[in-house]
């Protein structure tokens, strides 16, 4: 029943996270339209925004969220927790907000951003750092229909906005004057951040029930053993932040000025492509890492460890054959533009690499529910440092391939640290011989497909057929034995 149980919240939580997400996914068309952004050049000045996003929603965030699942499953005084953790992010917010407008020319020159792109951004991050705690608690709280329905809402009135400020208004501008007289030429880069800022606003009034009903009261002590735990957490983040998006940063700042945007936007429409794994592994940790601590306390977990991570791995070895194969198909649907596709080469390492990541969180549950998140934290520093070595030594000479080739090799190291050190502090009995047939036969399908047969869909179908009897012959027992309760 546990992992029924895992299973059903997976699903939920699944789609309140793979359609925001999918947000990013299906604006790509709209973004990469000639008659929208023009040049992959603009698109990567959009994609370096969004870079700077992953990173400060990060520190905004400082592993409060991670915390107060922890505590909140382990504490009695549930809503002290609330409180505590509700009123650390209220303060910490807006002396952001303060500080980033009284220094916003400063941090232009850091970013590279333009201030009036800067003040939306500020905004955005604002508003999403003072929901954090309404949609932990919903989780902590199993009220996955509501989580659910708030984060589709959010989606539904970014994704209506960006298509009404980016294709309705110009037309409507041509009829009257006074669409015209809202119609700004040349602003659609600040539209894009306005859709944000008002899906994000309306959201924060969505979660406010949470704020009325909140018990306002500050436990110091409280506060400060959350922070103990949650400061390794932040240094986690922060070291994912740079594997996964500081590579457009480094692009910026390494190549030639006028390519550098170029390359950005080209690397980061590809990159969307492995949306289908990451959707997959977010969606998977979501519904987990609540499991991860609901059951640390029950009967022998680390069998059920094990086994989630071999479906998980035979899961995700699904998806990255089915996207590699069909890979040529999805750029045309997605990435409108020729001018993006010379840099598909990067697609089957990307989707290796979140696969990686994703097996990752998975063998992270050892530091997690044994309270040494210290080294979580080392083990991403050694991720992003091997990211920012790999960038920083060949981005000159191989662009957005280095940034590619990185991220692979910083996500698989942490994976196989992590579980080397789980070996000794939390064993667990994973199957190391059924994930690593997983493992090698999808990657040398995909290879095969996407770098020797290229559009052979013949060899591709047959592929995915043999891999798929190959899951089911093994897994058979295990999946009608879930089934059936």
């Amino acid at each position: 029943m546990a992992l029924k149980s895992l299973f059903k919240q997976t699903f939920i939580y699944g789609l309140a996270t793979v359609l925001p997400r999918m947000l990013s996914f299906l604006l790509v068309p709209l973004y990469t339209s000639e008659k929208v952004l023009g040049s992959p050049a603009e698109y990567g000045t959009v994609s370096l925004i969004f870079s700077y996003f992953v990173l400060f929603n990060v520190i905004l965030a400082y592993g409060m969220e991670t915390a107060f699942f922890r505590f909140y499953n382990k504490e009695k005084d549930q809503d002290t927790i609330v409180g505590t953790s509700s009123i650390s992010l209220i303060v910490s917010s807006f002396i952001f907000l303060v500080i980033s407008y009284l220094s916003i020319d400063q941090i232009s020159q850091i970013t590279v951003i333009e201030p009036r792109y800067l003040k939306l951004v500020i905004w955005i991050l604002f508003l999403d750092a003072l929901v954090i705690i309404p949609f932990a608690w919903l989780r902590a709280q199993t009220k996955a229909t509501t989580y659910t329905i708030i984060k589709l809402s959010n989606v539904a009135i970014n994704l209506g906005l960006n298509l009404f400020f980016l294709l309705v208004l110009p037309e409507l501008s041509k009829s009257s004057n006074f669409w015209d007289s809202l119609y700004i030429e040349g602003y659609q880069i600040s539209y894009i951040l306005w859709a944000n800022i008002i899906a994000s606003g309306l959201t924060l009034v969505m979660v406010s029930p949470t704020y009325i009903r909140l018990k306002w009261s500050f436990n110091r002590q409280l506060w400060m053993r959350m922070m103990r735990y949650a400061y390794p957490v932040l240094i986690a983040g922060i070291a994912f932040s740079i594997n996964e998006t500081f590579d457009r940063i480094l692009l910026k700042g390494l190549l030639p000025s006028d390519v550098a945007d170029t390359q950005i936007g080209m690397y980061s429409a590809c990159y969307k492509l492995a949306l289908f794994m990451t959707l997959f592994a977010t969606a998977f940790r979501l519904g987990v890492e609540p499991f991860f601590f609901s059951h640390a306390n029950t009967k022998n977990p680390q069998t059920n460890y094990a086994r989630i991570l071999e479906f998980f791995v035979a899961i995700g070895s699904c998806i990255l054959l089915v996207v590699v194969v069909f890979a040529d198909v999805l750029k045309v649907l997605i990435i409108r533009s020729e001018a993006y596709w010379e840099a598909m080469w990067i697609v089957p390492i990307v989707l290796m690499a979140n696969f990686f990541l994703g097996i990752y969180h998975n063998l992270s549950v050892w530091y997690k529910i044994t309270d040494r998140t210290k080294y979580g934290a080392i083990i991403s520093v050694i991720g992003a440092l091997v990211t920012l070595g790999i960038n920083l030594v060949f981005i000159p000479q191989f662009g957005f391939k280095a940034s590619a080739v990185a991220t692979l090799m910083a996500y698989s190291l942490m994976a196989f640290i992590s579980y080397f050190l789980g070996r000794h502090y939390y064993p667990i009995p994973y199957n190391l011989k059924k994930i690593g047939t997983y493992l090698a036969l999808s990657t040398g399908l995909a290879w095969i497909s996407f770098y020797q047969l290229s559009g052979n869909y013949y060899f591709g179908i047959l592929a995915i057929v043999v891999f798929l009897l190959t899951i089911y012959i093994s897994e058979k027992q295990n999946i009608e034995s879930i089934l059936k309760r």
